[in-house]
């Protein structure tokens, strides 16, 4: 089967949007399908100077990687902290998608999945469905605009009504929607009505690369860390959604506490404000890192003793971050402050793998740290039992299966 994949993200840029369509990709390349994915020049969560010489000139830009065909186009770099020119940004970059999947990818396709949002980018692959004569699934990860209208992100009411539109329309014209958590599919379903099209895919994580690990690493020892330090770390994007005002306000409350060090790992639009604000508390146990390169990242898990999820009460959207499968994956306990009717939660508590509190409670989520602390051997059972349902229910090969049968099924109807 050949399969055209659209995303905005893709390695060598960081994060869980980029390497979930790889490893998509490698799972689909192991079972014998013809992958493409269009996808951009890096340019998030990258040190430009640190790139490869082929990612910083030309246009277009043909790879091989894994078995896959990665093309890539440039598109204009606007800053992400303005809305304008970020929406700007999402229409123009999903304009060059368009023309690449037209004329680059080859004219036969069997099924085009995409990566949304942004949304535009999904009106693209619907534009690519019609050319090709292609079944299109609309993989929705972040239930925009909901979510940026929870958040107080998203105000205007001429904008809010077009990409409402522009969601509708795509959830119309999809001939399936996979989404991550039952939650998702409720919200799609009450917005479409299209209930037997929507199919519920936890994202995947790679149980084959994150394994679980020594605690006293290289990662410690390159940072300087004591095997005798409780390492608390977050890692990921560092955005107005992730409330890690929180995560300061923990470390504040146990700065008497030396053995227990806080790390924060990322970057993202809020990182220089919390910066500063550690700079002015003279905070002494918390330290912050840059995004960190995978292989690197899952040294990290492993030197944690806690790893952190938060979210904002304000986020309704039934998100569950990537995160946790990861750090599931890695065999590490973790505790979450999250709104506790989401699907993380839900999917923590099913797993076995870690707390959750109430979402902006410093004092709950230093209460759950310290219990983890003083109880080695519930944190471990929280080790064990993540990495056990991680493997069971969120590997690469169990997701392959259940895509491999939607494509055929959805194929096989289109004749």
């Amino acid at each position: 089967m050949k399969i055209l994949m659209l995303s905005a993200y893709f390695p060598p840029e960081v994060g869980s949007a980029a390497h979930l369509f790889l490893e998509l990709g490698e799972e689909f390349i192991r079972r014998g399908h013809d992958v493409t994915v269009v996808t951009g020049f890096p340019r998030y969560n990258v040190s430009r100077k640190s790139l490869p010489r082929e990612y910083r000139r030309g246009i277009f830009l043909k790879q091989m990687i894994s078995g896959m065909k990665i093309l890539r186009t440039r598109t204009f770099d606007f800053p992400r902290d303005i809305p304008f020119l970020r929406g700007l940004d999402q229409v123009l970059l999903s304009i060059a998608f368009l023309f690449t999947g037209m004329f680059r990818a080859g004219r036969n396709v069997d099924v085009i999945l995409v990566y949304s949002p942004p949304l535009f980018l999904g009106l693209a692959a619907y534009v690519l469905k019609l050319v090709k004569g292609s079944v299109l699934v609309l993989n929705v990860q972040d239930l925009f605009p909901q979510s940026a209208i929870d958040l107080g992100l998203l105000r205007n009411p001429l904008l809010i009504n077009i990409f409402k539109r522009v969601e509708q329309y795509l959830y119309g014209r999809s001939q399936a929607i996979t989404v991550h958590s039952e939650g998702n599919r409720d919200y799609i379903f009450s917005r479409n009505g299209a209930v037997n099209r929507v199919v519920v895919i936890p994202n995947l994580v790679d149980t084959r690369e994150i394994v679980p690990g020594e605690r006293d690493n290289t990662f410690r020892r390159k940072h300087s860390i004591d095997a005798n330090v409780f390492v608390v770390s977050f890692a990921g994007v560092i955005g107005y959604s992730q409330d890690l005002d929180s995560v300061v306000d923990s470390a504040v409350l146990l700065q008497n506490k030396p053995e227990i060090l806080f790390l924060i790992v990322g970057d993202g639009v809020e990182k220089p404000d919390l910066e500063r604000r550690v700079l002015e508390l003279r905070l002494k146990n918390l330290r912050f890192l840059p995004m960190l390169p995978k292989e690197e990242y899952i040294q990290l898990l492993h030197a944690s003793d806690v790893c952190l999820v938060t979210l904002r009460r304000q986020v309704k959207t039934p998100v569950v971050p990537s995160k946790i499968l990861s750090i599931m994956a890695a065999g590490r306990p973790l505790v979450a402050s999250l709104p506790l009717d989401g699907d993380a939660s839900k999917l923590i508590a099913e797993a076995g793998c870690g707390y959750c509190v109430e979402p902006g409670n410093p004092q709950k989520l230093v209460d759950a740290i310290l219990s983890l602390q003083r109880d080695p051997s519930t944190a471990n059972s929280f080790a064990l039992d993540g990495r056990r349902y991680a493997e069971e229910y969120l590997s690469a090969q169990r997701c392959g299966d259940i895509y491999e049968r939607l494509f055929a099924e959805l194929h096989n109807q289109s004749k």
